[in-house]
């Protein structure tokens, strides 16, 4: 949901017009992390700000197909978001297209290291970019105050790379990419968050069962929403 200037409201006192909240379409990236065919369940890993006040949330896989997903559990201070689509749903084509990530080790990483970033850049769908491992433990402090530890990388991470993965050359997760802390005044600056830090509290959110956003009461509505942000 985004507040906008209404059309029909656009004078206000002072020379300020009236707000409306609309719905609006926005997209991420995430990353298969885990398989359970007897909770019916497939499990990926996204950033929680991917998904913050969504109300409605899917998944569209390389082959294009679209599914709902549910939202499972969020960690604000880490930026991670688990979600979940049943097994049952998926087509046989998507399954032969689609596999769990291998988990790498991100405390083996060094500076220097080539690596691979995945992601829904600019909503584009999949592309891949790669580079090297800048900096290791870089600590960020985000919007909200919070500092933490991120791998630094000269990898291009854009908006919609969100909640990508940051691979090694063995093709293992290392890494959650993150474009919120990408800024559009420089240049080989990504950040991902390390795997090996976060990958219990991962575990720990799929267990977990979230409620969505819901609608606000007197607001004009148009499209639909995949996440929300389009980050």
């Amino acid at each position: 949901m985004q507040e906008v200037q209404s059309f029909f409201h656009r004078f206000g006192p002072n020379g300020s017009g009236q707000t409306q909240l609309e719905e609006t379409v926005s997209c991420g990236s995430g990353v298969i992390i885990y398989s359970d065919e007897e909770a019916d369940a497939l499990y990926i890993v996204t950033n929680q700000h991917v998904v913050a006040d969504a109300m409605t949330l899917s998944v569209s896989f390389v082959d294009n197909s679209v599914y709902e997903a549910q939202l499972c559990g969020t960690d604000e201070e880490l930026d991670l978001a688990v979600l979940k689509v049943a097994l049952t749903d998926l087509s046989e084509q998507t399954l032969e297209q689609i596999d769990v990530i291998s988990i790498g080790d991100s405390d083996a990483l060094e500076v220097g290291e080539q690596v691979v970033a995945i992601g829904n850049a600019l909503g584009y769908g999949q592309s891949v970019t790669t580079g090297i491992v800048s900096a290791l433990n870089r600590s960020i402090t985000n919007e909200d105050g919070t500092t933490s530890s991120y791998i630094q990388t000269d990898a291009a991470i854009n908006p919609g790379n969100s909640g990508g993965a940051l691979l090694n050359l063995d093709g293992e997760l290392i890494g959650i990419n993150t474009a919120k802390l990408s800024s559009t005044d420089v240049e080989g600056m990504g950040y991902a968050i390390p795997i090996s830090d976060v990958m219990e509290r991962i575990v720990e959110l799929m267990t977990q069962t979230t409620a969505l956003s819901q609608p606000a009461a007197q607001s004009a509505f148009s499209g639909r929403t995949q996440g929300g942000r389009s980050v």
